[in-house]
């Protein structure tokens, strides 16, 4: 499988984030990737009042969008995640599309970027609620989970996914400057490392709507840990390669999932 990790700089322009998003997929494309993964938020990243105006459901303008563009080109597409209005809740939510253009899973993000970080500070919780399922879904014989940015610090979600099967996740980010530098590679790695498994994750550059400058450096990880493609700080294209079977090799020749415990874990209330 060859995978896409899409890195933008989403600007207050709707219109305009479509647009730029269609070049990169098209891009994606011709360098004959079968799945493309956009970043989070890449249509509507902004502050709180201008997000919630923006909102829609799973059937709105913009799912609609990204339902054409994976059919015009028949690709796997995770169209980052957007603003879903369902009922009177908003939630950060990453769709995943078929080649055909239907939306086959959809994933709410769980954990909520609440932090005051100097240069991040953030309070999802006063716009989103947050999601409390977790995702996955088959792409051609191959179990993929679906993630976003914050969760990436939640090693259990990724465990749960690797145990249930997962061999390759998805992760849209805007992952801020102020904690990336430190914090991004590492994390992206780590996870990938422990769990034995691929990590696409593209990521937002620049600075965004709200004022926040993002970290870009969007990864494509494998099953060892090793940083197959990286972004730098521009709005690009990154592709790699996938050999799933890499996964059932470090499985086998590491069996740290096999060798669990769990009937010694004392998981504290």
């Amino acid at each position: 499988m060859r995978v896409a990790a899409v890195q933008m700089q989403c600007t207050a322009d709707l219109g305009g984030n479509l647009t730029r998003a269609a070049e990169l997929i098209e891009e994606a494309v011709t360098q004959h990737a079968s799945l493309a993964v956009l970043p989070e938020l890449f249509a509507s990243l902004g502050r709180g009042r201008a997000m919630c105006a923006g909102a829609e459901p799973v059937d709105g303008p913009i799912v609609r969008w990204a339902q054409d563009q994976a059919r015009r080109h028949a690709i796997w597409l995770v169209a980052g995640s957007f603003v879903e209005l369902d009922g009177d809740r908003l939630y950060n939510t990453a769709p995943l599309i078929s080649p055909t253009g239907e939306v086959v899973a959809t994933y709410r993000k769980i954990h909520l970027f609440d932090v005051d970080v100097e240069g991040a500070g953030s309070h999802e919780s006063d716009v989103f609620a947050a999601g409390d399922e977790i995702s996955s879904y088959v792409i051609d014989d191959t179990l993929v989970g679906l993630t976003t940015c914050y969760d990436l610090r939640f090693p259990e979600l990724f465990r749960i996914l690797a145990l249930h099967g997962v061999r390759l996740v998805t992760m849209p980010s805007a992952f801020t400057a102020a904690t990336g530098v430190a914090h991004w590679e590492p994390l992206v790695r780590a996870r990938a490392i422990e769990n034995q498994f691929f990590l696409v994750a593209p990521d937002q550059c620049g600075t965004s709507p709200d004022g926040i400058a993002r970290h870009g450096h969007s990864l494509i990880v494998d099953a060892w840990g090793r940083v197959l493609a990286e972004a730098v700080d521009d709005e690009t294209v990154i592709v790699a390669d996938v050999d799933l079977a890499e996964a059932d090799r470090a499985r086998r020749s590491i069996p740290s999932l096999a060798n669990r415990r769990p009937s010694v874990y004392d998981w504290p209330d």
